[in-house]
């Protein structure tokens, strides 16, 4: 068994963005990692998969995007190598292979066990991400087993598909990007549509990202939201991360022939139920829009940008049919359902009293109840862009202080 004073969990861009920190503040410490760097970026399967932020917007402690795209969206795989990079420049102490089985507190101080050894530290920080485990309903048990079913991580392209049309649920960037793509393929699709952010690619001639990212909205922190909770259960930004900067949303998918129905609420066999807030939900969204470009007309002006862009653009509403209740899938042709519900997170090898009712890691800016377990790359941790490739910084930095400040009293301790 090895002794060290910390242990990180993770080699995405989290737990190197971490390690960093570490390495440059002097403090020993290894990055355990269950595959390679950048694992679940490199072992995704969805062929088209691309960064729904433009490649600038790749920003690390003390390392950033320098190729030739700039303004273009990096693939999945180029992610992976883009982390793998970093983790080269950065000496990071990453040991790859290492599959975390458990995590306990012993004699006030954690033991790590994995399948490539043992370590004892005086902190642990848990950066395993928040896109860790695909969630699919319960009511998906119910579904006729004659109908194929997907999630995202097992999407590899449309060719791959059965035969027939799909039923793609949730409208969040992954489901409109599937739903996107196998539209363009020549399949018959259908969007189940809950609660979503509507987005454009691009407004008045920018990236709306470049917007966003201007206005300080990707930097807003969780204590100036009037409601942590709801801010956390914000769905994703309805965004695709293409070459050719087209919009992928609701009025587009329409304009494809994608049949849009009110969010999936019940399964028997073949029959699926709908709820009848279609157009409640698309209206609510394209309200949510308007607001937006309204505060971005403003800066704009504010900043001397107007006679430089494009003209305001109207924010034009999703035409929504009457209310479907339900859907025979066999009758309408359709073999497939994708699961585009979001993710979840899981811990059974974290065997330390933090999580919450949910499963949730309990936390403070990273800081949990138990001395010495710290945890980054949760959704909205801090702000906004907590979980992002580029806003992780921000935590990692605080996160990183709190750790030194941690392993500084132990080894003090110690001393005395």
């Amino acid at each position: 068994m090895s002794r060290i004073p910390v242990v990180v969990i993770g080699a995405g861009q989290a737990g190197l963005a971490v390690s960093r920190l570490l390495t440059t503040s002097g403090v020993d410490h290894v990055v355990l990692e269950r595959g390679r760097v950048g694992e679940r970026w490199a072992s995704f399967r969805w062929e088209s998969l691309r960064l729904l932020s433009p490649n600038w917007l790749s920003r690390l402690p003390d390392f950033r995007y320098t190729g030739p795209d700039p303004d273009g969206f990096m693939r999945a795989t180029e992610v992976a190598d883009y982390l793998r990079s970093y983790a080269e420049y950065a000496s990071a102490p990453v040991v790859e292979g290492a599959d975390v089985t458990a995590v306990v507190r012993h004699g006030g101080r954690y033991r790590v066990t994995t399948d490539a050894g043992c370590w004892t530290a005086d902190a642990v920080v848990v950066a395993t991400g928040w896109c860790d485990i695909p969630y699919v309903p319960a009511v998906a048990a119910a579904l006729d087993p004659r109908i194929d079913q997907l999630t995202p991580v097992g999407y590899r392209s449309p060719a791959e598909l059965a035969d027939g049309g799909v039923l793609v649920v949730g409208a969040s960037a992954t489901g409109v990007q599937l739903a996107d793509e196998i539209a363009r393929a020549g399949r018959r699709v259908v969007l189940a549509v809950g609660s979503h952010t509507r987005m454009p690619r691009r407004y008045r001639g920018l990236d709306i990202m470049w917007w966003l990212d201007a206005m300080g909205a990707l930097d807003r922190r969780l204590d100036e939201h009037p409601s942590p909770a709801a801010a956390r259960a914000e769905p994703s930004l309805q965004l695709v991360g293409n070459p050719d900067g087209r919009n992928v949303d609701l009025l587009s998918l329409h304009r494809r022939g994608v049949g849009l129905v009110g969010r999936l609420t019940d399964v028997a066999g073949r029959h699926i139920r709908l709820a009848g807030d279609l157009t409640e939900t698309t209206g609510r969204a394209d309200g949510q829009l308007r607001r937006l470009l309204r505060r971005v007309d403003a800066y704009a002006a504010m900043a001397g940008l107007a006679g430089e862009i494009d003209a305001p653009e109207p924010v034009r509403p999703v035409p929504t049919v009457g209310g479907v209740a339900g859907l025979d899938l066999h009758h309408a042709g359709i073999r497939t359902v994708l699961w585009a519900t979001g993710y979840r997170r899981a811990y059974p090898w974290l065997r330390v009293p933090v999580l919450n009712r949910t499963g949730e890691i309990q936390q403070v800016g990273g800081v949990t109840p138990t001395p010495g377990l710290y945890v980054i790359g949760q959704r909205w941790q801090s702000r906004r862009n907590s979980s992002f490739l580029d806003g992780v910084r921000h935590d990692a930095a605080t996160v990183a202080d709190r750790v030194l400040d941690h392993v500084g009293a132990e080894l003090s301790g110690s001393a005395a």
